[in-house]
């Protein structure tokens, strides 16, 4: 238990695949993540904060949801649009505050130091920057109130269903 300030200079890093960094970020979401991990495919940034030689959190961002009916009608674009620019949104399907860790106020000020520097990032492997970045809280097992803090704004409730539903089950 500390303040933000005492955990020291955090240090953020884009992690790419092949470097040992790489095992760091799979390792710790593996571990210590509910989700667990899995290897994320397509356009992708995934990110470690450190506090010198300590690991403070892992997240990442990727290909956004196909289909999102609140999303969508928040956007007000049909299909034709859609299509045309979901590639600009980009998901946060990870992000782990390592678990012993406890100072008020740093999951927000992390999400907000990453998405400001997203774009850029994303810009720099990908050659376009993106203009929105979503996510998903389970809602039972958390509140959002990190995202609220960082701003992130609440646009409605999915159906429940995954990416490779085919059957309408939740």
């Amino acid at each position: 238990r500390c303040r933000l300030g005492e955990l020291g200079e955090l240090e953020v890093r884009v992690v790419s695949a092949g470097e040992p960094r790489s095992g760091t970020w799979n390792e710790a979401i593996a571990r210590f993540h509910y989700l667990g991990y899995a290897p994320m495919s397509g356009a992708q940034l995934r990110y470690l904060v450190t506090a010198g030689d300590e690991l403070v959190s892992a997240i990442s961002f990727g290909a956004s949801a196909w289909r999102l009916s609140d999303r969508d009608a928040w956007i007000g674009w049909g299909d034709e649009a859609r299509r045309e620019g979901l590639h600009l949104i980009v998901s946060n399907p990870r992000f782990l505050v390592m678990p012993w860790l406890r100072a008020p106020h740093l999951a927000s000020h992390l999400l907000g130091r990453i998405c400001r520097r997203l774009r850029d990032d994303w810009q720099a492997r990908y050659g376009y920057q993106p203009v929105l970045v979503e996510t998903f809280v389970e809602v039972g097992r958390h509140q959002g109130t990190c995202y609220k803090a960082a701003n992130w704004i609440h646009v409605g409730r999915t159906k429940g269903r995954g990416k490779l539903d085919r059957y309408n089950a939740h």
